[in-house]
């Protein structure tokens, strides 16, 4: 667990943003230290993806502020993310499926010899460099990425956040649709991340997801935040009644 007396990576504090005049999200704090992974539960609707949305800068709050690393930041657009170090994987990954690993980790961000042409070999090394870190059993990197398996695909997508100077990940249902031994293989990424000091913040529908790789877990309901709580002070019970009654556990109060 990450010492409290740090400065948060992250504060959003008393975030709000209406969509024709509806709240999709409504005075909602949240914090995320180095080396912590937290959480987002809710059903659908419940406003946990358009919150992290406006950290990722696809969209503006109406209201509230962003402290990264204690000083308030100002984040328009996905651009002035990446400024503050902040990197998103997205359920889909945003993978181009006839590229090797290489070239997706450098897509748009293509190494270049001193004669302007794009150096395969560098990017290779790179990716290789990378790779041995986050996951040495890797070894495909000849294949397009459209061959390989979720938990590998996972391990590109991270590898090119991790690269390019990633302090705030977030990471969108990162275990979904994948078997056993891939979750595994992305839990296993994710305590690397977190060793590193890197923060997570976790969007999910599954509890047990949450529980085994989460620090604490934030709950949001109709756009409310119902509480933010220690997953080791908490039941998959508990949880579960935070998301679907909007009741915070007593013993987490």
């Amino acid at each position: 667990m990450a010492d409290t007396q740090q400065t948060p990576l992250v504060e959003m504090r008393n975030i709000s943003i209406a969509f024709g005049g509806v709240k999709a999200v409504d005075h909602v704090s949240v914090d995320l230290m180095p080396g912590e992974v937290v959480g987002l539960l809710g059903h659908n609707g419940a406003g946990k993806s358009t919150l992290i949305k406006i950290l990722s800068g696809a969209y503006q709050a109406d209201e509230g502020e962003i402290f990264i690393n204690g000083e308030k930041a100002t984040i328009t657009n996905p651009r002035d993310a990446r400024k503050y170090n902040i990197e998103t994987i997205y359920q889909t990954l945003a993978l181009a499926d006839n590229l090797d690993a290489a070239s997706n980790l450098f897509l748009g961000r293509e190494l270049v010899s001193p004669l302007g042409f794009v150096d395969d070999d560098a990017m290779e090394a790179e990716t290789r460099k990378i790779m041995q870190r986050l996951n040495p059993n890797f070894t495909k990197f000849a294949a397009p990425v459209s061959a390989l398996s979720g938990g590998q695909r996972q391990s590109v997508a991270i590898a090119r956040a991790v690269y390019f100077n990633a302090r705030i990940l977030i990471m969108d249902e990162p275990t979904a649709a994948l078997g056993p031994h891939e979750t595994q293989m992305v839990s296993e990424l994710i305590q690397q991340l977190k060793a590193d000091g890197i923060g997570i913040f976790l969007i999910s529908h599954d509890i047990h997801d949450v529980m085994h790789l989460c620090d604490r877990a934030s709950v949001m309901k109709n756009g409310e935040l119902v509480g933010t709580v220690d997953v080791s002070d908490v039941t998959d019970d508990d949880l579960l009644g935070m998301i679907i009654l909007g009741k915070h556990p007593k013993k987490a109060a």
